[in-house]
C-alpha cells in the first residue's frame, strides 16, 4: 500500500514502511549532488531524516511518520545521484519500523 505526504511516497510492506521521493520531489530538487543521512534509531514526524544539496535548491527533507529507523539509503552518501534514478530499488531513503498504523492510514492515497 502507499501513501503520500511532504512529496514523499511511503510504501508499507508488512511491518516495514519505506520512505522515498515522488518523480515530482526528484524534479523539482535537479541533480543531487551531496547527501548526508541524520543519525539516530527512532525519527519523529516531521523530523528531518536527511540533508541534501541539489543543483536547484538545498534542503532538508521531513520524515512524514514517526517510528524506529532500520535502515538507510547508505549507497546514496557515495553516489548521491542515486536518489535522481527511477528505480524505487535506488531513490529510497530510509525504512520504519514501529509505525503507528493509524499515522500511516492518515496520510493522503498515492
Amino acid at each position: 500500500m502507499r501513501k503520500f505526504a511532504n512529496y514523499l511516497w511511503v510504501d508499507k510492506t508488512d511491518d516495514i514502511y519505506t520512505i522515498s521521493m515522488t518523480p515530482e520531489l526528484q524534479d523539482d530538487l535537479g541533480t543531487v549532488g551531496y547527501v548526508e543521512f541524520t543519525d539516530g534509531e527512532t525519527v519523529a514526524k516531521d523530523e528531518v531524516i536527511l540533508n541534501l544539496e541539489a543543483s536547484k535548491t538545498v534542503m532538508g527533507v521531513l520524515s512524514p511518520l514517526a517510528g524506529r529507523v532500520v535502515a538507510r539509503n547508505l549507497a546514496a552518501v557515495d553516489q548521491p545521484t542515486l536518489l535522481n534514478s527511477a528505480k524505487p530499488e535506488d531513490y529510497w531513503l530510509i525504512k520504519l519500523t514501529d509505525v503507528d498504523p493509524a499515522a500511516f492510514d492518515g496520510l493522503e492515497d498515492a
